[in-house]
């Protein structure tokens, strides 16, 4: 290409030069004729002599254009294209023409050039392959256009909708990210994890009582954490009624520590999830499908609920400030979940439909089971800055008051616990049954219920009434006493909802209330109860 420019210029050139030649020669005649004083054709002029030079340059000129012309059209037929490929749309870009002499004398610069540039040449005869050039150009750029239905990296319209199509209309689609990546990037990196884990080798010879010291002695001598013996028993308890438990008290009194001691102690760290005012639905907990990453946004509970569907560890989820913001909105789907009494059957909806590189316990219709080794414990504040927590939540879940400051003590040198969700529940089912409530005790509470239908329009209903069968026990099995065991659920599960109530006549009937308990199960067996009801009334 650069010798053909040249060549071009070169013969510009020349030709101006014959042209000035011809001026200097026509004036150079014009001055002989007159020094010799003869006549040329019709003029004295320095024009005509001009004009007859220039004839005669022009007709060599002409001779010489025509030898030139015609060596240039018998080297012709050896002529050959050049064509470039585009290496990243494999369109046509440019083609030139060159005779087989220049090909050869291509400089090594521009061939080093086209080689950093990775370009595709190719020399193509022009005679012979004319006619094949075009079908093949044709066949790749109806190639490259299927391509780019496929893989097109630009937004349209058709596409998008395709996508949402297939979704909405397969529960087993065949869709696969553009990149072949999962869009459950961490969930998948888990598969690849358990493909190979082997589980730890856990202490199933331990009881309830001893799991109860053994926590409070390791909370103490490792964690600098001190608790009431009656408050650990009261926390074991409730982990074997729901999979909800909620910390209340004053700030400072240890309930967020309560809940990552406990997971430090069974070697499985907490998890801990702030929980911010402006959540209002699951996906602020679970996470999200972002349709311009075309991935799944990840949080760190679906990241725990999901590793937790692989093995048969505890794991403890902390929802620190769970009331800043409304519990019924964004753990709405969570409460009814934990209502369902087959565990196998609670499923978290996470996406519409599952994709072929999806995880693999994400079930065919794109949930993921709610995991029965894990728990969920909320801490709460009463402030201002608070939602208050509805009857809905509180009914479905466990109560736990950290109101004092457990006083310090000395404790043995305790190391953590490996302790399975198996066995941990072997052990309340095994309570539940050895020390089952009472007759007497359960005549006392039925009396106790048509006492408050009749006087508050209250009653314990059927859910409260699993709770205390299922707690009792369990808080006997750590060490406590069934009528202590009574009068803590009582307190909060119950009398609790005195505080709805018309506070002037919960107030008149105070007193009658406490009589009541006393007459019941003997004087100021039922001290939880009354102080209950000592502090609604004082807050009245």
């Amino acid at each position: 290409m650069r010798n053909l420019k040249r060549r071009r210029i070169i013969i510009y050139i020349m030709f101006i030069a014959l042209v000035v030649i011809a001026i200097i020669f026509g004036y150079s005649l014009y001055k002989e004729n007159k020094k010799s004083s003869s006549q040329i054709f019709f003029t004295e002029s320095p024009v005509g002599y001009i004009f007859l030079a220039t004839i005669l340059v022009l007709l060599i000129s002409l001779i010489f254009f025509l030898l030139v012309s015609f060596k240039l059209k018998r080297s012709e037929t050896k002529t050959t294209q050049v064509i470039k490929k585009d290496k990243n749309d494999n369109s046509i870009i440019d083609f030139f023409y060159m005779d087989t002499k220049e090909l050869k004398d291509l400089d090594k610069e521009y061939i080093e050039e086209v080689k950093k540039r990775e370009k595709i040449v190719e020399y193509v005869d022009i005679e012979e392959e004319k006619k094949d050039y075009y079908d093949i150009a044709m066949e790749e750029e109806n190639n490259e256009n299927k391509e780019n239905i496929v893989i097109s990296s630009k937004p349209s319209e058709e596409k998008r909708e395709s996508n949402i199509e297939l979704e909405e209309n397969s529960t087993n689609s065949n869709l696969i990210s553009e990149t072949g990546e999962s869009r459950f990037y961490n969930l998948t990196q888990i598969d690849r994890f358990y493909d190979t884990y082997k589980p730890p080798r856990y202490n199933n010879d331990i009881s309830l009582k001893e799991i109860c010291d053994m926590f409070r002695n390791f909370a103490c001598r490792n964690l600098k954490l001190y608790y009431e013996i009656e408050d650990i028993r009261r926390f074991i308890g409730g982990l074997a009624v729901t999979k909800l438990i909620i910390l209340q008290g004053m700030s400072g009194t240890g309930k967020t520590s309560l809940a990552y001691a406990f997971g430090e102690f069974l070697d499985n760290t907490t998890s801990i999830i702030p929980v911010q005012p402006m959540w209002k639905e699951r996906t602020d907990l679970v996470g999200y499908y972002n349709e311009f990453t075309k991935k799944f946004n990840e949080t760190s509970l679906l990241y725990k609920m999901y590793e937790a569907n692989y093995n048969d560890e505890i794991y403890i989820t902390v929802l620190d400030e769970m009331n800043i913001a409304r519990i019924e909105y964004y753990f709405a789907e969570f409460l009814s979940l934990l209502e369902i009494p087959n565990l196998d059957g609670r499923n978290l909806d996470v996406v519409p439909s599952v994709w072929l590189n999806d995880p693999k316990k994400l079930s065919d219709k794109g949930q993921i089971k709610l995991p029965k080794n894990m728990w969920f414990i909320g801490t709460a504040n009463n402030d201002d800055s608070t939602f208050a927590i509805s009857d809905k939540v509180y009914d479905r879940a466990m109560v736990l008051n950290l109101d004092k400051k457990a006083k310090t003590f000395d404790a043995p040198k305790t190391d953590k616990l490996k302790l399975s969700w198996s066995h941990l529940t072997e052990l309340f089912n095994e309570a539940q049954k050895e020390y089952e409530i009472s007759d007497r005790n359960l005549r006392r509470i039925k009396k106790l219920d048509e006492y408050m239908i009749k006087n508050f329009h209250l009653t314990f209903g059927n859910r409260i009434m699993k709770q205390i069968q299922a707690y009792v026990p369990v808080l006997v099995s750590c060490g406590g006493t069934e009528v202590e065991a009574i009068d803590d659920i009582l307190s909060r599960k119950v009398f609790r909802k005195l505080e709805s109530k018309n506070p002037v006549y919960v107030r008149q009937m105070a007193d009658n209330i406490c009589a009541y308990l006393d007459e019941l199960f003997g004087n100021d067996k039922l001290p939880l109860c009354k102080e209950a009801i000592r502090l609604i009334e004082q807050n009245i």
